[in-house]
């Protein structure tokens, strides 16, 4: 089948983007694997050049993704410069694998178990139907994930690249596309159907047209989702994803007035 966006460049940014100092790599010990740290391996790896940083610590533009990564034991210096990068009361996102306590008085704003899943024999293919989304389609895009709730998508997010939709009668009515990318690795994220049009096989049809994607890169898919949504879960597992592990998925508040 031909695919519906071969031309399409995922990573490319359509706007510049600031820019970090180059990866320190001394900071990703080799013992551990890129999709148990993948916020921090995409932003000391592929992603580097778009990670807002201080210290040790680093995160993805603000109007981008809210997820920020520590390091593996933050000290008081960390936290110090993680306030300092997000300001007094900012927000943002963590996913950890381990028990990430704050100082006192930083406030958590959500927590929701959940988990990976990795390719273990995805049938990936482009879908006709399937079409690339970008900056233009941003509103639609913002307004599906305000009715659909598939997690954090901001006015720049479509900048990670990857993103393909469904349109039916001119309206977006489906979409997926790519967030984290750990060396070796790329994350689908944003999967989600208007609820009119669930039970047509949509959310399936675009991961397995985000994997090809990913494969033709010579990367693997992975992704996440919250450990009680059984229904994504079991829809992953049928598309040829298995459960690597779980992680817990939080939000914290800087202290202060914003």
């Amino acid at each position: 089948m031909t695919p519906a966006h071969p031309a399409l460049d995922p990573h490319a940014p359509t706007s510049p983007v600031a820019t970090s100092p180059a990866p320190d790599r001394s900071e990703v010990r080799s013992e551990i694997h890129p999709l148990d740290r993948p916020t921090r391996a995409a932003l000391t790896g592929p992603q580097a050049g778009i990670a807002e940083r201080r210290g040790r610590v680093l995160r993805f533009p603000a109007d981008v993704s809210p997820w920020l990564a520590l390091p593996d034991e933050p000290n008081g210096q960390d936290w110090a410069d993680l306030a300092e990068l997000v300001g007094a009361g900012g927000e943002f996102a963590l996913a950890a694998t381990t028990e990430v306590v704050p100082p006192e008085g930083w406030a958590e704003t959500f927590r929701v178990p959940g988990v990976q899943l990795v390719d273990d024999g995805v049938q990936a293919a482009y879908d006709e139907e399937a079409v690339p989304l970008g900056p233009a389609d941003v509103p639609e895009m913002l307004d599906l994930v305000a009715r659909t709730r598939p997690g954090p998508f901001l006015e720049r997010t479509v900048e990670l690249g990857g993103y393909v939709g469904v349109r039916r009668g001119g309206a977006l009515v489906a979409m997926a596309g790519e967030r984290l990318r750990p060396t070796g690795y790329a994350e689908i994220s944003g999967v989600c159907t208007d609820p009119a049009y669930r039970g047509q096989g949509l959310a399936g049809r675009l991961v397995l047209a985000v994997s090809a994607g990913i494969r033709d890169r010579g990367e693997v898919p992975f992704l996440h989702t919250g450990a009680e949504n059984t229904g994504a879960i079991r829809l992953y597992e049928q598309l040829g994803f298995r459960l690597r592990r779980e992680v817990a998925f939080f939000g914290l508040r800087v202290p202060g007035d914003a």
